[in-house]
């Protein structure tokens, strides 16, 4: 048992920080997907890992007679090792904490900062945070070979293990409280469904009236609360008209129409001149990862894919 302990890493640390910004991200968008690129954020893994391939080369090298059966220099390697481990742990749940931090705040002025979620969302970060000053306070002391041994003497790995334990539970009875929050949602929304034909018929026109003739899809920071003061309905009736009867969201409603005026400004040839970039701007979107996903969801190829199947055309 002791061996599979040793050879098997029972605490992986690495992942946390990442996990946490791609969690934060797919919560708040719905089209989220992890890409291969975004894979190599979990590769710093392999510190955790060391250890266990330090354990795997010792018992391979007795095997084969190159080491000597006194494993007490690779415990103490090892020792030392998982102690100063911890300071790039440290920095990689903090960097990905900025990262997370700084993703919150860039959609601040977006109908999603309305959300649950995205308070949920502010609320982990913050108590991450908490839990990364907590572990400096410990981990300062920790790694000073003179105060190392008398920490885990004092406090063993309490202070960390009941605060990880505390982000845990709290995380399991907010991620319930969002559950039945969802199902209030969801009979608040059959209350709305069963609007009159008329009132589906009149908010229908004015959306798209205020689409097309307004072009309010030209407001990169539009949101469900601005479109409800531009058409003088309430948000409920304008989520349950394009959710229920015309079957897209508020933001592919809006979407569509950036990624149709973009196809058309890449086909006029006095566009040619202008980057891609520059022209979706125009169109309404508000940053360059956002409309190069969004375009390619509505076309099925990207961007530059599409202008150059237009030039090969023109050929």
């Amino acid at each position: 048992m002791a061996i599979i302990h040793a050879i098997i890493p029972m605490v992986i640390i690495m992942p946390v920080g990442p996990l946490l910004f791609f969690y934060i991200q797919s919560s708040l968008d719905a089209n989220f997907t992890l890409t291969p690129k975004q894979r190599i954020h979990f590769l710093p893994v392999i510190i955790d890992l060391i250890p266990s391939f330090v354990v795997i080369v010792y018992f391979m090298g007795v095997a084969c007679g190159i080491f000597s059966h006194d494993p007490k220099p690779w415990n103490a390697f090892i020792d030392n090792y998982n102690v100063y481990s911890d300071i790039p742990r440290w920095m990689s749940i903090t960097c990905y904490l900025a990262l997370s931090a700084s993703y919150l705040a860039g959609l601040k002025n977006k109908e999603v900062a309305q959300s649950v979620n995205y308070k949920q969302m502010q609320a982990v970060t913050r108590i991450f945070l908490v839990f990364q000053i907590i572990w400096l306070a410990y981990l300062i002391p920790y790694i000073i070979p003179a105060y190392t041994d008398l920490m885990l003497g004092i406090f063993s790995w309490y202070p960390v293990y009941i605060l990880m334990a505390f982000i845990m539970y709290w995380l399991g009875i907010k991620g319930y409280i969002s559950h039945l929050h969802s199902l209030a949602s969801s009979k608040k929304a059959g209350t709305v469904a069963s609007l009159s034909p008329g009132i589906i018929q009149e908010a229908a026109l004015l959306l798209q009236r205020s689409m097309e003739e307004d072009k309010m899809y030209l407001h990169p920071d539009l949101n469900l609360h601005e479109m409800a003061q531009h058409t003088g309905l309430p948000q409920k009736t304008i989520s349950a008209v394009l959710n229920q009867h015309i079957g897209k969201s508020f933001t592919e409603f809006v979407n569509q129409y950036r990624v149709e005026l973009l196809k058309e400004k890449l086909q006029q040839p006095a566009m040619s001149n202008f980057t891609i970039a520059a022209i979706a701007m125009e169109c309404g979107f508000n940053s360059k990862a956002t409309f190069q996903r969004i375009f390619k969801e509505f076309t099925g190829s990207s961007p530059s894919e599409y202008r150059k199947s237009l030039t090969d055309k023109e050929k």
